[in-house]
């Protein structure tokens, strides 16, 4: 029997987005998913924005991306360890993806991968950010604000969550990580000095990032999958790779 050392990390698929071809994205993403090593794979660690939007209600959950779901258990099934954080588009995830045998995590979330320290999360928030951006997502986990949201209609609630997540990513310019300047960086560099971190695992910013800290801890931010490829974090038990949209899943 094979060895179970392998991790994948992914983030920022961002299911459902109408953006170039959602099709084709959710398309390359099952392929992705139905194309890893299971039988060698320890955990696949899902670092935030799968979906572009979720929201579930006590009886419903969205239809988008029901071929991932399905390829999820399929990974679980055969003894892989599904991991999720949510992000900031995927936030209102309640108890269904538990209720399918993935394991949630807050971040920054540390664990010991093959004797390698490892801190990971979605990336946002850490170290930082700006008022209107925290007092927005105060706002999405609020408890009263959430059941005022579920009194409407998932198919008004669906059409408004992804058609304001549509115009906004239409109306963003692409994001360049700014290195030291990034709260992000700050805050790796900071938690680093608190206690031994080998590798600091985030999404989010839709750029591939891989630093080496002042600590000697490296800096990995995932890029995210709109711009073609299947980009990936993979850890073997012993060393880290960073893979560009243009490499194999494999």
């Amino acid at each position: 029997m094979a060895e179970r050392n392998l991790v994948y990390f992914v983030a920022d698929v961002h299911l459902g987005l109408r953006w170039k071809d959602p099709a084709e994205r959710e398309a390359r993403f099952v392929a992705f998913l139905k194309g890893l090593p299971a039988e060698s794979m320890q955990a696949l660690y899902l670092l935030g924005d799968i979906w572009d939007f979720w929201y579930e209600y006590r009886d419903v959950v969205p239809r988008s991306g029901a071929r991932v779901v399905a390829a999820l258990i399929s990974l679980m099934d055969a003894g892989v360890e599904v991991w999720f954080c949510t992000g900031n588009h995927d936030i209102w995830t309640y108890s269904y993806f538990e209720s399918l045998g993935m394991r949630r995590f807050d971040q920054p979330f540390h664990v010991t991968l093959g004797g390698c320290r490892f801190c990971l999360g979605h990336g946002d928030l850490l170290g930082g950010a700006p008022f209107g951006y925290t007092l927005m997502l105060k706002i999405f986990r609020n408890r009263v604000a959430q059941r005022l949201f579920s009194t409407l209609h998932p198919w008004l609630a669906f059409r408004f969550g992804l058609g304001w997540s549509n115009s906004n990513r239409r109306r963003r310019a692409p994001y360049t990580f700014r290195n030291e300047q990034e709260p992000l960086y700050r805050f790796a560099v900071e938690e680093s000095e608190k206690q031994p971190v080998d590798y600091f695992v985030f999404g989010h910013f839709h750029d591939q990032v891989d630093l080496t800290l002042p600590t000697g801890a490296r800096l990995i931010v995932l890029k995210d999958w709109l711009d073609g490829g299947m980009p990936c974090g993979v850890f073997n038990g012993s060393s880290f790779e960073l893979r560009s949209p243009d490499s194999p899943a494999e």
